[in-house]
């Protein structure tokens, strides 16, 4: 196949022969309220460093911006800023209510999508919807806070300031014309029926690294003069850049000056050591405050001031270009090319990646996807031990820091490009969200996937423990184990879709996982019986009590999720070492180690220690957590959730062929079937060979031929493809719908808990109420389950099947039930025949306008009975999986229609 001409650049990039990946869109959509900028004694991070203090006080960490792009070290940054004549400030950076502030959580209030993008980022493409009206902070704060958890969150389009379409569309592309020179469209459509005035600001600075006594040299922005004046930075580091800005209407823009420093005098009442300061064009713009820029027009901050005066429904377009060359002709046909061929060949790249017969609609929705896996790259710089000192020429941080948040992790030391779930509501590393974003990113860009799997294990990231870190609010906390998933998953896309097999990178992270797999058994497993813990293990509020906390029973809760992960986890290590032995046979005995390891697991699954104590509950046939009280008592908590479905997940089917490869570990696979019934009998199946001679490990039992009492994978899926508990018209909910009528309770010492299925947003604060596993639709396990069927298909074949839904009448092969299940989750984006998409609910502005019903918003769940969008609106981070599932549903159906061509 011919090699598309942004595969080429991505090739270039891996061979270090052009760093195309220098600039990217590594801004944050906010710095503000961030755990990294906290120096508060107590860590209270949203109420330290608010969205008001953010355009006055300079960034220790981490810069943010509206449409923005950095270099990969954050030095030199570029944005843009507006203003419409009526906000008190300019619109520097993207609002939003902090987690105290909004009646679920933290949520950003603004209307942007993320249209387009490649892996190199040599053509990027989005958009932003800015009121005409002034935009209204204060009324979203208040109505906000005055709504209670059971009430709807109250949204920019609630307010009215888009009625009558009194807006302006601000489409923002970026091409790369060389890997140093960035050409840049920023077009304006005002979509009132009058004319509307807009002040536009390109911002070009320069992150402070210079004020915390390291002695850095402080870099400079000026203005070159000349035939063509433009802002000229100049770097110790990153050299001379210049960006130049067309002049508008034959009017060329006014260059403001200003410094990248605090204003002490407005925030703090203490004496500015220079009377240019952060804000300083915000207060020139829109104060009038004339002396508050710099009139030498020199400093580390700086604008291209237009004012815009644009006709009703028209569109206006304004070119920059930030490059290392001094140009005579910046713009013209040459800038109009370079677009042209890159918009192009975007195309090209992204034909290549998908399936001929996809509709129109789903390309859309693809497209928009892996655009905003590559726009939620995102700059991380965070050295814990500088962080809990404080600088040489700041006050010392309080004393309380240094036995609070994080003081554990000094090893920690970031200065990466990271992907992040969300730039705006969640904008740092999640240590299992950032696996499930590795799998779309790895069909576009594997070496950028396979780069963020191998720095979480990397030991400026681990911790010397083995530990993973989970999250900057508590890198302590424990997340699920999915790093091998996601490792191994990496490592067979790269080799299915680009005919490359990375065993280095493969062998490099499974090293640094053995540590990991240590860490959890001497950690979480509290009696030594491979039973586990783990506490929330990123399903926040999904259980009785708050799973990170001391129990209010006292004792502990063995954890059938826990316990599954671990199963899962061990069958992952089995698969690479598997692999990897098929080339360095000393790989062949820790295969055999994770084997037994997982058969332990197994056991314990179902029989625990001599009391018989299980997880497993026959009657109900379904796993469930078990707590364990100081006095010895075992109560099963019954709550139907996904925590019951999670063992699913811990599958391998054997191939015939790598057994044969691999004698020493097919013979203590033989040993153990013939020598040891009692851990073979919960294993499913070891010793009876499926289609293709495989043989299958899996925690959940599985009679192939006919339906068993113990056959728990046949009663598990009873349940997950009942519409009246797990199964939606838009995938599985993570709590099932049995508890609608059926709520779960549980009575300690005088206080009543309770678990109820709700299909929305939570209506207790649990984890900041801004997350909700009782009852909506979560894409990341959604996604776990399809790969499991599939597992369990490619053993038991097409003549296994199952009642689809449950009590329909319709059975179907596991395959498609799979099928099924990853149309449920498309239909989520894609419009139905009325034509409107489930992920809008309610909203008709998204569902009839034509200016916004095909832009796509990836949430980070979804309303388990309508399918709308909760929760962060920009988490294309494991949301963006429904890529893959379009691809991989599309590919199925051309393989099952070549299969009826053939006979």
């Amino acid at each position: 196949m011919k090699i598309t001409a942004e595969e080429k650049r991505l090739e270039e990039t891996r061979n270090h022969q052009a760093h195309w990946k220098k600039w990217g869109p590594y801004l944050s959509d906010r710095a503000w309220g961030t755990v990294r900028e906290d120096y508060s004694p107590n860590g209270t991070a949203w109420n330290y460093f608010s969205h008001d203090q953010a355009r006055s006080r300079t960034y220790r960490w981490g810069e943010d911006g509206i449409a923005g792009i950095s270099d990969n070290h954050q030095r030199l940054c570029l944005a843009i800023a507006f203003w419409n004549g009526r906000d008190p400030i300019l619109k520097e950076r993207f609002f939003g209510l902090t987690g105290n502030e909004g009646n679920h959580g933290e949520d950003v209030k603004e209307y942007y999508f993320y249209l387009d993008n490649t892996p190199t980022h040599s053509y990027m493409k989005m958009l932003y919807k800015y009121p005409q009206a002034e935009f209204p902070y204060a009324r979203l704060v208040e109505e906000n806070k005055r709504r209670t958890r059971r009430e709807l969150e109250f949204e920019l389009l609630d307010t009215g300031v888009f009625d009558d379409n009194r807006y302006f569309d601000i489409l923002v592309e970026y091409a790369k014309a060389s890997p140093n020179d960035i050409l840049v469209k920023i077009s304006i459509s005002n979509r009132d029926s009058e004319r509307a005035m807009l002040h536009l600001l390109p911002t070009l600075w320069f992150r402070n690294t210079w004020s915390w006594g390291y002695d850095r040299d402080k870099p400079s922005l000026k203005v070159k003069e000349g035939k063509i004046e433009a802002i000229e930075a100049s770097h110790s580091i990153l050299g001379q850049y210049f960006l130049y800005c067309t002049p508008c209407q034959n009017i060329a823009p006014s260059f403001l000056f200003t410094e990248n420093e605090t204003n002490n005098q407005r925030l703090f009442g203490t004496e500015n050591s220079s009377p240019y300061v952060k804000d300083g064009i915000n207060n020139y713009v829109v104060n009038g405050q004339l002396d508050a820029i710099n009139p030498e027009r020199i400093g580390t901050k700086a604008s291209a001031h237009y004012v815009l005066d644009i006709d009703a429904k028209v569109t206006q377009t304004i070119q920059l270009r930030l490059c290392k060359k001094d140009l005579a002709k910046p713009f013209g046909e040459e800038f109009e090319l370079v677009f042209r061929q890159r918009a192009s060949e975007a195309d090209e790249f992204y034909q290549r990646i998908a399936p001929s017969n996809l509709s129109q609609d789903e390309c859309n929705v693809q497209r928009q996807a892996f655009a905003g896996m590559l726009w939620s790259k995102q700059y991380y710089h965070y050295i814990l031990e500088d962080w809990l000192k404080g600088d040489p020429a700041t006050l010392k941080p309080p004393q309380e820091r240094k036995y609070g948040r994080n003081h554990q992790w000094v090893h920690l030391h970031t200065d990466d490009i990271l992907s992040m779930p969300d730039k705006w509501e969640y904008p740092w590393f999640a240590a299992w969200d950032l696996a499930f974003h590795a799998i779309p990113l790895a069909t576009i860009d594997p070496d950028f996937a396979k780069r963020q799997l191998d720095l979480m294990t990397r030991e400026w990231y681990m911790h010397p423990n083995g530990q993973i870190p989970a999250y900057e609010w508590a890198f302590g906390d424990v997340n699920p184990p999915v790093h091998a998933w996601a490792t191994w998953r990496v490592y067979k896309i790269e080799q299915e879709i680009y005919g490359r097999r990375d065993r280095q990178f493969l062998e490099r992270v499974f090293q640094k996982l053995l540590l990991n797999f240590t860490w959890w058994v001497n950690r979480k497993d509290t009696e030594g019986k491979n039973i586990f813990e783990g506490g929330f293990l990123g399903l926040d509020n999904i259980g009785v009590f708050d799973r990170s906390a001391p129990l209010p029973t006292g004792g502990h809760l063995e954890q059938a999720d826990g316990t599954s992960w671990m199963g899962m986890y061990c069958l992952n290590l089995l698969q690479i070492a598997l692999e990897l032995a098929q080339e360095n046979p000393v790989y062949e005995d820790i295969a055999t180690k994770f084997f037994e390891h997982f058969l332990y697991i197994a056991d314990a699954m179902n029989h625990i220690g001599g009391d018989g104590t299980q997880l497993w509950d026959a009657e109900d046939g379904f796993f469930y957590d078990v707590l364990n009280l100081p006095n010895g008592e075992h109560i099963r908590l019954k709550v139907r959730s996904m925590v019951g479905l999670i063992p699913l997940f811990a599958i391998t089917p054997l191939e015939p062929a790598v057994l044969d490869k691999l004698p020493n570990f097919k013979k203590r696979l033989e040993w153990f079937i013939r020598h040891r019934p009692d851990l073979k009998r919960n294993v499913a199946c070891m010793e009876t060979r499926g289609v293709g001679a495989r043989r299958l490990l899996a925690l959940c039992y599985v009679t192939p031929n006919h339906f068993n009492w113990e056959d728990k994978f046949r009663r598990i899926l009873a349940k997950l493809l009942d519409e009246n508990e797990f199964l939606s018209d838009y995938g599985i909910r993570a709590l099932s719908k049995y508890h609608a009528v059926h709520p779960y309770i549980c009575e300690v010492n005088g206080y009543q808990y309770r678990v109820d299925y709700e299909p929305a947003e939570s209506s207790t604060g649990l984890f900041g109420g801004n997350s909700n596993w009782r009852g909506p639709i979560w894409m990341p396990v959604n996604y776990l389950s399809i790969e499991s069927l599939l597992q369990f298909y490619f053993y038991l074949g097409d003549d296994f099947k199952v009642e689809c839904p449950t009590n329909s009448g319709k059975w179907l092969t596991l395959r498609e039930v799979a099928n099924e299940l990853s149309q449920r989750l498309i239909r989520i984006f894609l419009p139905d025949t009325s034509g409107h998409r489930p992920v809008y609910g309610n909203s008709g502005k998204f569902q009839t306008d034509p200016h916004w019903r095909d832009l796509i918003l990836f949430y980070e769940y979804f309303h388990g009975d309508n399918g709308a969008g909760i929760g962060a609106s920009h988490q294309t981070g494991w949301t963006g999986l429904v890529a893959n599932l379009i691809n991989n549903l599309s590919e199925d159906k051309q393989v099952v229609y070549q299969q009826q061509l053939d006979g």
